[in-house]
């Protein structure tokens, strides 16, 4: 059990409930280290309607978007019923057999991930999510917090999966992302594309046209965050463009505006500017390590330069001591290898994993695995990274290999 559920369970014994609700209270809870009203309201999850994001500014006297104290307590929405030892629908007052189901289902997983410490049958006190009895068919709420970096990061911290939600860094075409799963809800995924600011990385020319590596690996990289948003994610990109959204064009710009997570300007040097990027990376991961999230993951995102007649298929790359990157790694390479058997018929599939004491893979704290996406010389690997479509299914695929 983590640090988080201990502290929580400590907590629940130790305060009481005092906000009342006709013969009900509502339960309460102390605000954690780095918490915010989604991840708070996540943690319990409440997150995903925005009765219940109303409702907790509601009993706690809060303004929308306000801040919360560490280490004082506050009211979720919660409600407190007494179990009468007979039906959850006659202890609540309700004759809807699947909201009473809701409720069960609710009290069980509470009581697996720790933050209840006993069933509701034997303390006969039932939890009861305020919108199951409110907004039960509510859409899911657009939220933002405020974020922990300095800086003051872009407003799309991270994602609170909600429909109807916009993310401006991906450009005005594409900034409106459906929510299509909550396969994906709880999972933290990190994306960095490589180079970037003073460091266009590889180049090649193409047509007349030059062809920067940090401009390819960053659309890819923004298709793919968009993907993981979709489908529940909270997801960051942590090299940033101002201006550069999603593109459909098949010659990129070339530019240097590029930024860190942070709003942070990007170092000429390597080795500051790839420190810059893992401390970002371990900083955001140790917020949400100390919120209770265990499942984060970090993809670094390149395009490789080889001789001009060197054709290369995706190369997956994870740090030696890192399992789990390994098996991150093998799930993208496998799900790439399957498409293209599917929708590449006859060309066969070359890519391949393997271990690199790469900087990225080796300093950053979160399970994590480095993709070269082709070779930029090559005129075929540029079919691949040009063609806006391509660089479309490169995201659906990866995605692909992260949803299973």
């Amino acid at each position: 059990m983590n640090i988080l559920k201990i502290t929580a369970i400590f907590f629940a014994v130790l305060f009481s409930f005092s906000f009342s609700f006709g013969e009900t209270k509502f339960y309460e809870v102390p605000a954690l280290p780095g918490d915010g009203v989604y991840s708070l309201l996540r943690r319990y999850g409440l997150d995903n309607y925005s009765c219940n994001h109303s409702k907790f500014y509601a009993l706690n006297k809060l303004k929308n978007g306000a801040q919360l104290k560490v280490g004082k307590t506050y009211a979720l929405p919660i409600l407190i019923y007494h179990f009468n030892g007979k039906t959850i629908r006659s202890s609540v007052g309700i004759n809807d057999w699947n909201i009473a189901k809701k409720i069960e289902a609710y009290n069980d997983k509470m009581l697996k991930d720790g933050y209840r410490q006993k069933p509701f049958k034997k303390d006969k006190k039932l939890w009861v999510p305020y919108h199951l009895l409110h907004c039960p068919a509510e859409a899911i709420p657009i939220v933002e917090e405020k974020p922990s970096l300095k800086n003051s990061p872009p407003k799309d911290l991270s994602n609170a999966p909600a429909r109807g939600r916009n993310f401006p860094i991906f450009g005005k075409k594409y900034a409106f992302t459906p929510l299509k799963s909550q396969k994906l809800r709880g999972k933290v995924f990190y994306i960095e594309s490589g180079h970037g600011g003073p460091d266009p990385g590889a180049m090649a020319k193409k047509g007349g046209h030059t062809l920067c590596e940090d401009e390819y690996a960053y659309d890819v990289a923004l298709r793919l965050v968009r993907n993981l948003i979709a489908h529940g994610a909270t997801a960051y990109m942590i090299t940033r463009d101002p201006n550069d959204g999603i593109r459909d064009e098949e010659y990129l710009k070339c530019d240097s505006d590029e930024l860190t997570w942070g709003n942070l300007k990007v170092p000429a040097p390597q080795k500051p500017r790839l420190f810059q990027r893992s401390d970002a990376i371990n900083e955001l991961y140790e917020k949400h390590r100390k919120q209770g999230v265990k499942d984060q993951k970090l993809i670094v995102i390149h395009v490789d330069s080889r001789g001009k007649r060197e054709q290369t298929d995706l190369y997956f790359y994870y740090h030696p001591d890192d399992k789990k990157g390994k098996k991150l790694a093998t799930a993208m390479h496998k799900s790439m290898e399957a498409n293209y058997k599917k929708y590449r018929k006859g060309r066969g599939y070359a890519g391949s994993v393997t271990s690199r004491d790469l900087h990225m893979l080796r300093e950053t704290k979160v399970t994590s695995a480095y993709i070269e996406i082709g070779n930029i010389k090559h005129p075929t690997d540029q079919q691949r990274i040009i063609v806006p479509r391509n660089r479309q299914l490169l995201a659906d695929w990866l995605l692909d290999g992260l949803m299973h």
